[in-house]
């Protein structure tokens, strides 16, 4: 018997945190200590955790379970239509919570340190845990509707999250941008689900239902709502166009950034672009059309990284450009290596996050590499633990981020689609340039500086978290290297089947390796000995410090005209028309009132001449019409 109990458990224990932690927060918040929100906040995540590793076992001892169900209620039931509050696991989800919910658990530990003495600490891990919560009922929901519901709630999380520190304007508005940009992803997602529910949910609207009936889709129809799905990806896993908001994101604090860039939020679009893959494989040009916003994404962050200078916005593009590696794989079919990079990610992104956050901290909270700049014997721990997330994420083995990209990028070649491998190639190549660029800056400055003292709650995750890195890409050992491919076997997608020969692999894969050490060592020639800001004043290098000027594109085609049309609403439409209009109304009814005030005066003998002037009107209307 499985326990299918537990599924709905490891939502809504992190749920009961947040209501727990929000409560004596909003009613006895100077009563109540740190380590009491601390100890809610973290064990509440590591019991999922634990009973979502729990579910996973009961998959690997029996290998005939393919998913297990549990219906909690019925929500609604209108004619033939009919939503559960039901959650679903399958091999996908399960591996899914899994690492969610322990990368999730060691983010909660740092966070405890990073935010000690902060006036809304309880605040902030009431926050934390509606985000992880959100997340799981994301993953596990069995059906579309469940599924948007954790979209919007880590929606409504990043914004609390990034706005956190809201008595400055600048995060206020970092919050307001996330949360619009993710709303007009999420228009296009909702009308994705709904012409899915019209068109493909007679039979039911579960993920299974719609599986077993989507054939009957047309095909037009199909196409379209695959797009509108893909634009709700958009928005939540910050692609092209709708990215602007994730460099901007940084403003809150970096345990916050560690969970939406390596367990939740822009892992999120991946996941749903996976779980629709009955969607997908039938519209490959849609699927094609996601695999090339994915290579452009992925190079135009890879850019805009090597030439930024903040600690955090380097990371945060550099999340932007390995999610378009996700999307390349997810639109050629290679579903299981989308998610593999998401596993493999998860560990390299939070550890560099968290890492950055220990240097910002030291340092006094300066963000700019090279202010931070401090010799690496200072902070051995994150040296050490930092150079192997650097390692992992530039493609070098046997780290982890050298299996699952690789995978990608030979399913690109073998696919027959040149440019995309070609420019996926290049986009590698600059991401060892500039996390090295990043790396050699902070740790191989000559500054002596006095470091400001750190959490040692911050040190352990670091650790646990480098192990993953360096290790976890071995669970999906490809064949040419003498592996059985175990993760993407197990997790049992509906992957696109390509063939590509054992000499085409090595090639390709030393290829990859020759271009990141290139990207290292040119990191190294112009920032390993003496590392300086760029002064050039090119017009190649203003372009990619000003991040392509997109901002500035957005806000004068969009901003200042939706300001100018609200302008005219509000000062045409809303004040010269509506409100004259029903200022003439009102006046007519005054009128009406005074006439009317007037006959009702209070005197009896003029209500009596109104019922004999009725009674001879009544008389006239007889003695005429009968």
């Amino acid at each position: 018997m499985t326990n299918s109990i537990l599924l709905p458990l490891i939502v809504l224990i992190p749920f009961s945190g947040s209501l727990i932690i929000g409560f004596f927060y909003a009613f006895y918040q100077n009563k109540i200590k740190e380590g009491a929100y601390s100890l809610v906040g973290i064990g509440s995540v590591l019991i999922s955790a634990v009973l979502s590793i729990t579910v996973a076992l009961d998959f690997f001892k029996n290998e005939s379970l393919t998913s297990i169900n549990y219906v909690a209620f019925e929500w609604l039931h209108i004619s033939n239509f009919k939503i559960n509050v039901g959650f679903f696991a399958d091999h996908l989800s399960i591996i899914m919570i899994s690492f969610v919910t322990i990368i999730g658990t060691l983010i909660h530990i740092y966070a405890a340190g990073y935010m000690s003495k902060d006036e809304g600490y309880g605040k902030f891990f009431a926050y934390f845990n509606l985000f992880m919560g959100s997340m799981l009922l994301l993953v596990l929901g069995d059906n579309p509707i469940m599924l948007f519901i954790g979209w919007e709630g880590v929606g409504l999380c990043s914004y609390l999250l990034i706005s956190y520190y809201h008595k400055d304007t600048k995060n206020v508005k970092a919050g307001n941008k996330a949360f619009i940009l993710n709303r007009i992803g999420d228009f296009g997602f909702l009308i994705g689900m709904l012409l899915l529910f019209i068109y493909g949910g007679a039979e039911g609207f579960t993920f299974e239902a719609l599986k077993a009936n989507i054939s009957t889709v047309p095909h037009a129809m199909l196409t379209a709502i695959a797009l509108l799905l893909f634009v709700g990806a958009m928005g939540k896993s910050a692609q092209i166009p709708l990215y602007v908001w994730l460099p901007d994101a940084m403003a809150g604090p970096t345990p916050v950034s560690a969970l939406i860039h390596a367990a939740t939020m822009v892992t999120a679009g991946v996941y749903m672009i996976v779980r629709f893959a009955f969607v997908y494989n039938l519209t490959p040009d849609v699927g094609l059309f996601i695999a090339y916003i994915g290579t452009f994404s992925a190079f135009f962050a890879a850019l805009i990284a090597s030439h930024q200078s903040d600690i955090k916005k380097i990371l945060a593009y550099s999340t932007m450009s390995q999610l378009g590696y996700m999307f390349v794989a997810a639109g050629l079919g290679l579903y299981s290596g989308a998610i593999f990079h998401v596993f493999t990610h998860a560990f390299f992104k939070a550890l560099l996050f968290m890492g950055a956050g220990v240097l910002i901290v030291s340092m006094h909270h300066k963000q700019n590499i090279f202010d931070i700049r401090m010799h690496r014997t200072l902070l051995p721990i994150t040296f050490i633990t930092m150079l192997i997330a650097t390692l992992a994420i530039s493609g070098i083995p046997p780290f982890a981020g050298f299996f699952s990209k690789d995978a990608i990028m030979a399913h690109a070649f073998a696919s027959g689609h040149y440019g995309i491998w070609i420019i996926s190639t290049i986009t590698a190549l600059l991401t060892a340039y500039y996390m090295f660029r990043l790396f050699f800056t902070v740790f191989f400055g000559v500054i002596e500086k006095e470091l400001q003292k750190v959490n040692k709650s911050m040190q352990l995750p670091l650790i646990i978290l480098a192990i993953g890195a360096a290790l976890a890409g071995l669970l999906n050992l490809p064949h040419f290297l003498g592996g059985e491919n175990q993760f993407s076997t197990w997790i049992d997608t509906p992957d696109k089947a390509i063939h590509i020969s054992i000499g085409a692999e090595w090639i390709l894969t030393v290829f990859n390796i020759i271009l990141s050490a290139i990207g290292i060592l040119f990191a190294w020639k112009h920032f390993g000995r003496n590392p300086q800001p760029s002064n050039a004043q090119s017009s190649i290098n203003n372009l990619l410090l000003n991040k392509f000027y997109v901002d500035e594109v957005y806000d004068a085609v969009f901003v200042k005209n939706i300001r100018r049309l609200s302008y005219f609403f509000s000062t045409i439409i809303d004040v010269r028309v509506i409100s004259e209009i029903i200022k003439q109304s009102s006046s007519g009814y005054f009128r009406l009132g005074v006439i009317t005030g007037r006959m009702q005066n209070g005197n009896v003998r003029f209500y009596a001449l109104y019922m004999v002037a009725g009674i001879i009107g009544m008389s006239i209307y007889l003695l005429e019409f009968l």
